[in-house]
């Protein structure tokens, strides 16, 4: 049985290496020679983009869909904020949170496809950085010295990407690094300040979900028209619209999400690569709240995330003590399987395949020609 664990990871990790190579560069050289199409027909490359970005994103689900890793999602139905803007606030365990996102929201047509990820900048250096690049997310730089720095680039990055592009999905993970590294800070910080220690989620940041507020929040419509008219010499130039959407101008939903791993111990994307963790069930419980909720002031709007986040806490301690979130009028804990489709896998694999093996052959041509 143990040789045969070890061929399985061997497999599975040689699969995963392989999957990389076949389609992370045919993504990159299609986007590239489409690049030049781009002043003369931007809102077709952008869906071509964002679909072959989808099509990328799906590769990953596979990874933990044959590893036996599957997705429950409970609460509201985050279809409700289908076609509008919307903010996803996230807890943050380990490396397996964003291809576990990217698992479950691989079925939803026109999800994956509109969204901006903020991440940490180390994410540029990974396989996937070109990746998030070319599909103009958002990398974010950690520690206290270049905080303020980074939210002045998310700023302008929404007023060049975000609003031009007309993506819907902006996800963000408020505490600001995983949980095991942050948990004692936070509860430190907590004691110092009369808030609630919390066991299962940090307290999180209110830097970014501000300057997301302030430029693209609900109550700001009006003012931020009136500021991106102020401030033409800055942002003009990129915050023209390329793709005209139906989301809207503004977020109008703040999608709460709440991750919750068996027994309290995190997949890692080691585990979802290799596969060395047994067949498991992670839980997605999800919260929709409209955005006019979250007070304008400083001080509100923070009150109001750490409110969300003691809740995480209190849900998370019952989902581990009795297996359930908690249900309430709003909220069902009713859960809904996450189900993939392996037809589709096929055919994208068929896709990149059949794509690597045109430019491959392209290639030698073009190098024969020239030399």
């Amino acid at each position: 049985m143990a040789i045969l664990r070890y061929v399985r990871i061997a497999t599975r990790t040689t699969f995963a290496v392989l999957n990389n190579i076949y389609c992370i560069p045919a993504y990159v050289v299609w986007m590239m020679a489409l690049r030049l199409t781009r002043p003369l027909y931007g809102p077709l490359y952008w869906k071509i983009e964002g679909l072959m970005y989808h099509w990328l994103l799906a590769m990953v689900s596979l990874w933990a869909w044959t590893a036996g890793y599957e997705i429950v999602e409970t609460g509201d139905e985050p279809a409700a904020c289908s076609s509008r803007k919307t903010l996803v606030l996230a807890n943050h365990q380990s490396t397996a949170d964003v291809p576990i996102l990217m698992a479950a929201w691989n079925p939803r047509p026109g999800v994956l496809s509109n969204l901006m990820w903020i991440m940490d900048r180390v994410f540029k250096f990974t396989n996937f950085g070109i990746v998030s690049v070319l599909h103009c997310d958002f990398f974010i730089q950690a520690g206290k010295a270049k905080r303020e720095q980074s939210l002045v680039e998310l700023k302008e990055h929404i007023h060049k990407y975000y609003i031009p592009l007309g993506r819907q999905f902006m996800v963000l993970f408020p505490e600001g690094g995983f949980l095991h590294k942050r948990k004692e800070i936070s509860q430190r910080f907590a004691e110092k300040n009369n808030l609630p220690k919390l066991e299962y989620v940090s307290l999180p940041r209110a830097g970014a979900m501000k300057v997301i507020m302030e430029e693209v929040g609900p109550q700001n419509c009006q003012a931020s028209t009136s500021k991106q008219e102020n401030k033409k010499d800055d942002f003009n130039q990129n915050n023209t619209k390329i793709i005209d959407t139906k989301s809207g101008e503004t977020i109008e939903w703040i999608l709460d999400v709440t991750i919750a791993y068996p027994d309290r111990i995190p997949l890692h994307l080691q585990e979802i690569v290799c596969g060395t963790r047994p067949p498991c069930t992670t839980h997605l419980h999800y919260r929709l709240y409209p955005s006019s909720e979250v007070p304008t002031d400083t001080e509100g709007m923070t009150q109001w995330l750490y409110d969300r986040f003691i809740e995480k806490d209190k849900m998370l301690e019952e989902f581990y003590r009795t297996g359930q979130f908690p249900s309430t009028e709003r909220n069902s804990s009713v859960p809904r399987q996450v189900r993939q489709d392996n037809l589709r896998y096929l055919i994208l694999h068929l896709f990149f395949i059949a794509s690597t093996f045109l430019q491959y052959k392209i290639w030698c041509e073009l190098w024969s020609y020239f030399w």
